[in-house]
């Protein structure tokens, strides 16, 4: 039988776009129940009523996919809260009627490159996360730039850095290149010290904006993020 362990794993594949990181971990998810009849209800939440209707749609279907993909599902319903656009995001999911015809008249693209922009940046991010320490143990400019992701040590930044590159279709094997552009071209050794700046950059961006969505989230539901934030 299906169990609400199961329904939260699989909303634990589903990430906030721009933030590269889970919308359980986010605290996103409200609510997630799961019925005998395997009938899967799960309430979602945002930082604040204007979130980007673009992003919040992209969760909310691929929390919609991720749940109705779990065995012994049923019949997923999916409810993003208190946001602007929830009533048109909810009808349009649940009808799977996509981002544009969701948004008539209003959006004329679907969001597969949007998608794509973000995951590029969080490979980037990726990149700064184990390269720092390679440098710390006194990796220089040069080795970097024949580094290979096999030379890196095995860590969960690692193995993040490969999804993402394995999600754009760029080399992930120990042989590939560990520094590369947004495009998976390997940067050459007089590029190195520019391409750090980039990605470390591109890091604490992402993270700046992570933390203020759980400030803001933190702010307008206090009574339901938990007390460790």
């Amino acid at each position: 039988m299906t169990t609400h362990a199961d329904v939260i794993a699989a909303l634990d594949t589903v990430r906030d776009p721009e933030l590269d990181t889970s919308i359980v971990e986010l605290e996103f998810v409200s609510e997630a129940t799961v019925s005998g009849a395997g009938v899967a209800r799960v309430r979602l939440r945002l930082p604040t009523f204007f979130c980007a209707p673009n992003f919040a749609f992209l969760m909310v279907a691929d929390a919609y996919d991720a749940v109705s993909a779990v065995p012994g599902v049923t019949q997923t319903e999916i409810v993003l809260e208190d946001h602007f656009a929830a009533p048109t995001i909810n009808e349009g999911v649940a009808a799977r009627a996509g981002f544009v015809r969701t948004f008539d008249g209003e959006a004329v693209d679907e969001l597969h490159e949007l998608r794509a922009f973000f995951i590029r940046k969080a490979m980037l991010a990726g990149q700064d996360r184990v390269a720092r320490p390679l440098l710390a143990d006194g990796f220089t400019p040069d080795d970097l730039a024949r580094a290979t992701l096999g030379d890196v040590p095995p860590t969960d930044d690692r193995e993040r850095l490969r999804e993402r590159r394995r999600e754009l279709g760029i080399p992930a094997d120990d042989q590939a290149a560990l520094l590369v552009d947004e495009h998976g071209a390997p940067i050459t050794p007089d590029g190195v010290p520019l391409h750090l700046r980039r990605v470390r950059s591109t890091r604490v961006n992402i993270e700046a904006n992570t933390g203020q969505c759980l400030s803001l989230l933190a702010a307008r539901y206090p009574d339901m993020v938990k007390e460790s934030r």
